[in-house]
């Protein structure tokens, strides 16, 4: 960021004087902006200080550039970056699990170490009742893994793999590492020690997290919520009205993000497991249920990366708080968690075949390289009777991966009605479906607007009917 600001100051040094005069306030605005960065820079420093990374980041990683084929995607829409919560990135850098058994024997309300993030909260609020210390939301340090497994070296979440050979360290890591030894107070994202190198997709990686807590939470983000979410938890509302404390309905969210859609079905009393691949996301759902401590307790600027579109300087200067419903006061459901990992490698697992009561995907689906195998996994991991809730559309992140990537990628692109098609192939009835018109971390009051016409449905899982394996 700091980069584009001072490309913006060599341009502003090339008018000629009377130009210069008409934009006299510029210098200041751009004093305003390094401003900005610094708190940006002081929460993205804080947010890696807090996270304790379950692998040494002294380790030479290599990564697989078919994994920025989402974020690729998403900013093709339009100039003012796009971006889809489920695959804005797909790198993770765990160490292995133990098995693969073990990540896939996942159950909704296992204390087990099974790849769940839980939010750690000191004296968290539970149902009105203050409790000390881990209660149904624990450690995320206990999990954070992937699989140590010959499939890790494929496509999907096995995207960072420790090598032997010298290699270089990317830029997110180093980020890392110096989170770790520097200071987070005042101008020192200036300090020369943080003057790395990051690829530009890392970069917009971070952009794009900025925007999807902007999206999940904060007030500047419930209209999206509303179109988005609303809908979501109103049908498992209609569909479970009689829910049980004790026993609780189980809901997976694959895709979950920064894990808000998670957290409100947890509040509305379900036992929810968010499912999420990608290691950005990850690391600030962590910090936002495991280390904030207060509502509106942190300050970002979302939109200073970019003067494109932009109505007036103080919007593009805006200050955002989150989150705007802390969650260790939410009244969490007991058993909700977060399980990190590839949604096919996790829930293929014989031992999650009928083991939920609903799936909720929201933008998820399209993420697949093949979304007939999704939609064969939804359906298997169903108990007879259990409801799958979607909302999304169906731009396949994969379509044009040789674009970018220089390999073709697997991509089984089909129309909606195909979807429907297949879905009622593995035993899944449509009770429910229409259109929803909405947008993904948008800035609305920007001058330009991505709109998607999603489509949402509801599916029973016919109980007569028998998944294939």
């Amino acid at each position: 960021m700091e980069e584009d600001v001072k490309r913006w100051e060599r341009s502003y040094e090339k008018l000629q004087s009377a130009h210069k005069e008409l934009l006299s306030h510029l210098p200041q605005k751009y004093r305003d902006l390094r401003r900005c960065i610094g708190v940006n820079f002081r929460f993205i420093m804080s947010m890696l200080q807090a996270f304790d990374a379950p692998f040494d980041l002294s380790q030479d990683v290599d990564t697989d550039s078919q994994l920025d084929a989402a974020q690729t995607r998403r900013n093709s829409l339009d100039s003012d970056y796009v971006c889809h919560a489920s695959v804005c990135d797909e790198v993770h850098t765990y160490p292995p699990f133990e098995t693969t058994e073990q990540v896939s024997n996942c159950q909704p309300n296992s204390s087990d170490k099974c790849g769940n993030i839980k939010a750690r909260v000191n004296d968290i609020q539970l149902d009105g009742a203050v409790q000390d210390g881990p209660s149904s939301i624990s450690s995320a340090d206990e999990v954070l893994n992937i699989m140590d497994d010959p499939r890790c070296l494929q496509d999907g979440a096995k995207a960072y793999q420790p090598r032997m050979e010298d290699t270089r360290t990317t830029g997110t890591e180093k980020m890392c590492q110096n989170a770790k030894k520097v200071s987070i107070c005042g101008m020192d994202f200036l300090d020369p020690m943080l003057h790395l190198h990051v690829p530009p997709a890392d970069v917009d990686k971070v952009r794009c997290i900025i925007r999807n807590i902007v999206r999940d939470w904060t007030k500047e983000g419930a209209k999206e919520r509303e179109q988005c979410y609303k809908p979501i938890l109103e049908e498992l509302d209609n569909w479970f009205p009689n829910r049980s404390r004790e026993r609780p309905p189980c809901c997976v969210v694959p895709g979950a993000g920064l894990s808000r859609l998670a957290c409100e079905i947890s509040c509305l009393g379900f036992a929810c497991q968010g499912n999420e691949f990608s290691y950005y996301m990850l690391i600030c759902s962590n910090f936002i249920l495991n280390v904030t401590q207060a509502p509106l307790e942190w300050a970002i600027h979302p939109w200073i990366h970019s003067n494109c579109n932009m109505i007036s300087d103080a919007i593009q200067l805006q200050t955002v708080y989150f989150p705007d419903l802390h969650p260790g006061s939410a009244g969490i459901t007991d058993g909700f968690s977060m399980c990190a990992g590839d949604f096919v490698e996790v829930y293929s697992h014989s031992s999650q075949e009928g083991m939920w009561d609903a799936v909720v995907t929201c933008f998820f689906i399209d993420t697949a390289h093949n979304i007939v195998e999704y939609i064969e996994i939804i359906a298997r991991i169903l108990k007879p009777g259990g409801v799958w809730i979607n909302l999304g559309p169906l731009l396949y992140h994969f379509a044009d991966a040789i674009s970018y990537s220089g390999e073709e990628e697997m991509s089984v692109e089909i129309s909606l009605e195909d979807v429907k098609r297949v879905a009622a192939h593995y035993g899944l009835v449509m009770q429910k479906e229409k259109t929803i018109e909405t947008t993904y971390t948008a800035n609305l009051k920007s001058m330009i607007q991505t709109r998607y016409t999603a489509a949402f449905w509801t599916m029973i899982k016919d109980g007569n009917k028998q998944t294939s394996q």
